[in-house]
């Protein structure tokens, strides 16, 4: 049953989300300090060095996830959708951020301040177990990545990360889906762990084969989309 007074009640993702358990004295620390970002497409939530200062949580909108090199060169290393925490390993571990936020959409978050997150995770033991379970499951996601790259093609690795985007952003049009690509060529690129002229080649071959089509960002293709979150 959902507790109205809880910040999380309104929220589409309230029986996953990481506060969920916390109840009693808790909430009105929980509360507290509790706030909603918006953010425009293109604005940072947190830079890579910067200190936490909170626990964030994406409730609308995309984020890419970039590391930056000492040459100032940046990869994206993964999409963050609405329902997932982000920022949070510089919380548990009280270091610097080591990656980017950056809304590609426009976006909002929920961000539970750091004095009153410690103090909700050290008073919630349940909190702490579903902390450390959404840490398991990012691991997972690596290794998953991992294998994948090491057993399918790149060419197929390409097509299944489009109709992941594409269910994600896409729209019917005929008997083709459709969308404006919410990343850049180099943000495809960087997930996929290629070249820019070596993902160039496995778009022509996509579409040499009839499974894509594609002019600027926008993308076509065929069949229907299937759900599924990068």
């Amino acid at each position: 049953m959902t507790n109205k007074n809880h910040p999380c009640a309104n929220c589409s993702f309230y029986e996953q989300s990481l506060w969920r358990p916390v109840a009693g004295a808790n909430m009105s620390t929980l509360a507290r300090n509790f706030t909603r970002r918006e953010m425009e497409a293109g604005s940072v939530l947190y830079h890579q060095g910067a200190p936490s200062d909170g626990v964030y949580c994406v409730s609308r909108g995309l984020f890419a996830i970039r590391s930056f090199g000492p040459d100032g060169s940046s990869s994206l290393l993964r999409l963050a959708y609405p329902g997932e925490l982000i920022g949070y390993r510089a919380f548990l571990t009280g270091r610097d951020h080591r990656t980017e936020a950056q809304a590609l959409l426009p976006s909002r978050v929920c961000v539970v301040a750091q004095r009153d997150a410690k103090q909700v995770v050290r008073a919630c033991p349940e909190v702490l177990t579903r902390l450390a379970v959404r840490c398991a499951d990012e691991l997972d996601l690596c290794h998953d990545r991992i294998q994948e790259a090491a057993r399918s093609p790149n060419k197929e690795r390409l097509a299944q990360l489009l109709e992941q985007l594409m269910a994600a952003h896409g729209t019917k049009d005929g008997r083709f889906e459709r969308m404006h690509l919410p990343i850049s060529r180099q943000d495809l690129a960087d997930i996929l762990g290629v070249q820019p002229e070596t993902l160039s080649r496995l778009i022509k071959r996509l579409q040499s084969e009839g499974r894509l089509r594609t002019s600027g960002r926008w993308i076509e293709m065929p069949g229907p989309m299937q759900k599924h979150v990068i």
